[in-house]
């Protein structure tokens, strides 16, 4: 078997996603050829999705404050020293593929995705943020709100196989916690109730489905695998395994599913 072939096949082993995505950027490349370039540039010239998510989330952030070469540099410093961050992409990657019926490849995300895009630039300010450089993530936080329409500070921790659909207007605080496999669809706000300083956001357990429009306020803990309807205003803890709905919200019935935020299911008649 050639060097090529051997390297190719020991991606695919210990790499799956990244793998799947070059195979679809070739398979994009062949079918239409005005995205060639773009695939190429994106996706086939870098050997790491590391190395991909850097060069992307540089093209979609760079400016003449901070040129596309310099956060490029930082973006692999971060996957680079925090190994994490890649673990978590990937984990977004496949919840996005699984969970949103518009995604039809792992690459889509990737390539076109401004909750993905969004999600994996506040994890790079993220990792900055704990670094004490704390300027150059206030930086790309801004730039990710003017680019993605979505305002995540760069002090929240946010979990992996994370999915913010259309990702519209999406506002998460400095104190918000999000754990792993939540799902969130656009204009959600993980808010503070004033002006108060410290611990004065909300707490997301694992697995929750927050509806579009919903808003959560203050340092309060949304249990894990509950559902928060579309438009609520959540000001009160929820328990594990509930769904809430109204304004302000109160609990209506149960989860509707062991996995709400798998199910993607919005529908409170179940």
């Amino acid at each position: 078997m050639s060097e090529r072939k051997l390297r190719e096949a020991s991606i695919r082993a210990v790499d799956p996603v990244w793998s799947a995505i070059r195979d679809e950027a070739a398979a994009m490349a062949a079918a239409e050829p005005l995205v060639a370039s773009l695939v190429h540039e994106v996706i086939l010239h870098h050997d790491s999705l590391e190395a991909a998510l850097s060069y992307r989330l540089a093209q979609k952030l760079g400016d003449t404050e901070l040129p596309q070469m310099l956060l490029r540099e930082l973006a692999e410093e971060a996957f680079a020293q925090d190994p994490e961050i890649g673990v978590a992409v990937r984990a977004d990657i496949v919840a996005v593929r699984e969970r949103d019926p518009a995604c039809h490849r792992f690459i889509d995300p990737v390539l076109f995705f401004k909750g993905f895009q969004g999600l994996t630039a506040q994890r790079v300010a993220h990792s900055l943020w704990r670094a004490d450089r704390r300027d150059l993530a206030l930086f790309i936080q801004m730039r990710m709100s003017e680019r993605f329409s979505t305002d995540i500070h760069p002090g929240a921790r946010i979990g992996k196989g994370v999915m913010i659909d259309h990702a519209h207007a999406i506002v998460i605080g400095e104190t918000a916690v999000v754990g792993d496999d939540v799902s969130m669809l656009h204009d959600v706000t993980l808010g503070g109730t004033g002006k108060a300083d410290g611990d004065r956001h909300p707490k997301i357990g694992v697995g929750v489905l927050i509806g579009a429009g919903a808003k959560i306020l203050g340092n309060i803990t949304v249990g894990a695998h509950s559902r928060v309807a579309a438009g609520s205003v959540v000001l009160q803890d929820v328990p594990p395994c509930k769904t809430v709905a109204g304004v302000p919200a109160r609990v209506v019935g149960d989860a509707g599913c062991a996995h709400p935020s798998h199910s993607m299911n919005h529908n409170l008649r179940d």
